[in-house]
């Protein structure tokens, strides 16, 4: 079983792409556009370009994305998706490029469970966790990937 993301962007779907292409390296795997739709499934005028459906693939994980129903401001709250960087140079890296723009809620530093974490709210206000694992926790990570 596997449990994706699908962000709604609200009308700001393609502004994203290339946001996350630039923050965290995201690669476009899909994209299609409200007039690409059967007839049928009619949109609202002036809504033809916008994106109804992309799948990003952002390292080993794919997001979903959508202009949705392109009314406005999105609202991303009650959830963050979290980034598990491989260092403590990628996640600086990729925690300042999210930060451009957005909002820093916890800056990145050393806790008692990481060797780096912090928190941001995106520009386009998705919140993120930015992490590099403590050594036990990669440790128990690998340990585990072995077992399955």
């Amino acid at each position: 079983m596997n449990v994706q993301s699908y962000l709604v962007f609200e009308g700001r779907c393609e502004e994203a792409i290339e946001f996350y292409k630039k923050a965290v390296g995201a690669e476009v795997l899909m994209l299609s556009r409200f007039k690409d739709a059967p007839k049928e499934m009619q949109c609202a005028p002036g809504s033809e370009n916008k994106v109804m459906h992309a799948c990003l693939q952002i390292g080993d994980t794919q997001v979903m994305a959508s202009d949705g129903r392109n009314r406005g401001e999105a609202k991303f709250e009650g959830f963050s998706l979290c980034l598990n960087a491989a260092n403590e140079a990628e996640a600086n890296k990729r925690f300042a490029a999210l930060s451009e723009g957005g909002e820093v809620t916890m800056p990145q530093s050393k806790t008692f469970f990481a060797k780096s974490f912090g928190m941001v709210k995106d520009r386009l206000g998705v919140h993120w966790m930015v992490i590099v694992p403590a050594e036990q926790t990669q440790q128990q990570s690998a340990k585990e990937k072995a077992r399955a």
